[in-house]
């Protein structure tokens, strides 16, 4: 086994350990609940095996429905995100992405930013239209995206300024 794979393993158990402990719990004001479990999804290997992303990525929804009694709303959307990933870094970062040389986890600038916060932005959109799944509750969907993103985005960028690797 290498690293990278020992690395991600942890990073899925340890992400969706603190959603369903910590995050899970938080509710402000009624309706915002943070979601940086993505960030497994986000922090994958530019290089690594795509198939392997979408199948970690639909265990991890899965059981983030088992825990929430969802019914696979978080499973659609993750799968959703890790699908359109290589999309969302083509438009983010262009020719390094052809070049494999983006690292999400290097300091914040404005092509990691503009990648997270579409990431974000998607998957809660998936998320709570699924969730509600009615036209007449469109308006609320979308508030309730905004804002969620809105803390779910802090917090990612307060994760991925805490686990950063130290510089050389």
């Amino acid at each position: 086994m290498n690293s990278t794979l020992i690395i991600n393993i942890l990073r899925f158990f340890v992400l969706l350990i603190l959603q369903v402990v910590i995050f899970n719990r938080i509710n402000l004001f009624g309706f915002l609940n943070p979601y940086p479990y993505i960030l497994f999804i986000l922090l994958y290997p530019v290089a690594g095996n795509r198939y392997i992303l979408l199948l970690s990525s639909f265990l991890l929804g899965l059981t983030m429905d088992m825990f929430l009694n969802s019914g696979g709303s978080h499973a659609a959307a993750c799968v959703t995100l890790a699908y359109v990933r290589p999309s969302f870094f083509r438009f983010s970062f262009g020719i390094s992405y052809e070049y494999q040389t983006v690292r999400i986890n290097d300091k914040l600038s404005s092509e990691r930013f503009s990648f997270i916060l579409l990431s974000i932005v998607t998957h809660h959109l998936i998320l709570y239209l699924l969730e509600f799944f009615r036209f007449s509750l469109i308006v609320d969907t979308l508030l309730r995206t905004l804002y969620t993103t809105l803390f779910t985005l802090v917090i990612i960028i307060i994760a991925i300024y805490l686990i950063k690797p130290a510089q050389r």
